[in-house]
């Protein structure tokens, strides 16, 4: 038996989270799935839980998941070769039907089995699905010397038709989506994970962004977490190097979500416990948020 205290504890915590709750029902969440939160078991079954708990309190969210360790581990595998091109992947039409199996199939239909174990109503899609995801051939420069790079089946998204998702949430569905998307002659295309979730976010009005990464969010000189900041600080701190490496493109991509009408975008740490309640739910949050240059802060 719990004991009355730790019930107390929780009750009180559920009634702060309460006008969050309410401010955020009926709104869309958009939730780029990956990292360490993708891989351990604990963390899987906790993220699962989360997004049954948002869906039932009337939040809708839309998971859209990468895989790029599993896709490696399958092309090792199969003795397919992996090749990189100023490390970017190079996906080769072999590539890509382990791509589309691993993606589109193991990854996809995991996360929704679990949530729906719990008592959930996911729903696993690619962007094949319905339309979903229209993709053209990326086109990627050497930063050397702006020659372009061939990176084979790798696409960028041309145009996101969010019928399909719209119509899946109006059923109380929650919609897994695996970034693969569709070309105007039939191709398909691996389109990276973070990209292909910034555009489901603007297709769908998203009120928030969320990224799952492995660090604390955006860190300033100092190594310490930056908890608010706007797009144009954002801008400016990839301008003068204060965001480096793997956070550049994540940054960039809530970028454009913001461009595109995205209310907030959150670069949390996915290797907390129930890392995206307590980011929306609690007035500090555990991560990094941006917000449109001149919006302000707050959680809300």
């Amino acid at each position: 038996m719990t004991p009355i205290p730790e019930l107390v504890q929780r009750a009180e915590l559920l009634i702060e989270a309460l006008p969050y709750i309410r401010a955020f029902q009926g709104k869309t969440l958009v939730i780029k799935y990956g990292g360490a939160a993708m891989e351990q078991a604990d963390l899987k079954e906790q993220f699962a839980k989360d997004v049954l708990l948002l869906r039932l309190v009337g939040i809708r969210p839309v998971i859209v998941h990468g895989g790029g360790p599993q896709i490696d581990r399958m092309l090792e595998r199969l003795s397919i070769p992996t090749r990189r091109a100023e490390g970017l992947r190079v996906t080769s039409p072999e590539a890509m039907e382990v791509v589309e199996m691993v993606l589109g199939g193991t990854v996809n239909q995991r996360i929704v089995a679990l949530i729906n174990t719990f008592g959930g109503k996911a729903v696993g899609l690619c962007g094949k699905d319905g339309g979903l995801l229209l993709a053209t051939k990326s086109v990627a420069r050497s930063r050397e010397t702006g020659e372009p790079l061939d990176l084979g089946l790798v696409g960028d998204v041309k145009e996101v038709r969010p019928g399909v998702l719209r119509a899946l949430e109006a059923d109380g569905f929650v919609p897994v989506i695996a970034p693969i998307g569709a070309g105007a002659g039939g191709e398909t295309y691996n389109i990276n994970g973070d990209t292909a979730a910034a555009a489901v976010a603007t297709a769908v009005s998203a009120e928030k962004f969320i990224l799952l990464t492995d660090v604390a969010g955006v860190l300033d000189a100092k190594g310490a977490r930056i908890s608010t900041m706007t797009g144009a600080e954002a801008e400016s701190a990839i301008r003068s190097g204060a965001i480096t490496g793997g956070m550049i493109p994540k940054v960039e991509c809530g970028l454009a979500a913001l461009n595109g009408g995205v209310r907030k975008v959150h670069i949390l740490d996915g290797r907390v416990p129930h890392s995206v309640l307590l980011e929306i739910f609690t007035d500090a949050g555990i991560g990094t948020e941006i917000v449109r240059t001149g919006q302000g802060e707050g959680a809300e």
